[in-house]
């Protein structure tokens, strides 16, 4: 199934490791998942308040691994997303989860760990909201779109060992 949907965003900031960022406007969103390291998961990619830091990687194990510099399982290192970073519901119409984005006007820096506020508009969806880390940054992405990460991670983590 391929998710599409236009969205209003607002960015918040609610989640421990955000980076703070400023944008209102409209948007489009996909889903992908890949297991890949986040890319906001590497050390500078963002500013970040104080005890606070970028985007956590798990082993193939799904156990953190409680440092910023292994590489990608994608590129021959041990680093992968978590199976904690996967969407969940509140309610019937507000959700919390995790997103690759791009924004116009923005950078990689002012995109990791930022939250928004996301505003389905079009769809069986419209009118629900949800709020999204950005934990990535896509190259294939156009502007304001969020790729949100939603997986089968027990399908994943048992083709993966």
């Amino acid at each position: 199934m391929h998710l599409s949907d236009v969205v209003y965003l607002v960015v918040l900031c609610i989640f421990p490791h955000v980076a703070q960022a400023q944008v209102t406007g409209s948007g489009t969103t996909t889903r992908y998942f890949d297991c890949c390291k986040p890319s906001c998961g590497y050390n500078g990619k963002a500013t970040f308040a104080s005890g606070s830091g970028p985007v956590e990687s798990c082993n193939i194990h799904d156990n953190p691994l409680g440092g910023f510099d292994a590489q990608s399982g994608c590129n021959g290192g041990t680093a992968y997303t978590c199976s904690n970073q996967t969407p969940w519901a509140v309610s019937e119409t507000l959700s919390y989860g995790f997103a690759a984005t791009f924004i116009a006007g923005g950078s990689e820096a002012s995109w990791c760990c930022a939250c928004y506020e996301l505003t389905f508009i079009s769809t069986s969806i419209a009118g629900k909201k949800m709020i999204v880390q950005s934990t990535n940054t896509g190259g294939d992405l156009g502007a304001n779109q969020f790729d949100l990460a939603v997986s089968d991670f027990q399908k994943y983590f048992v083709h993966r060992k």
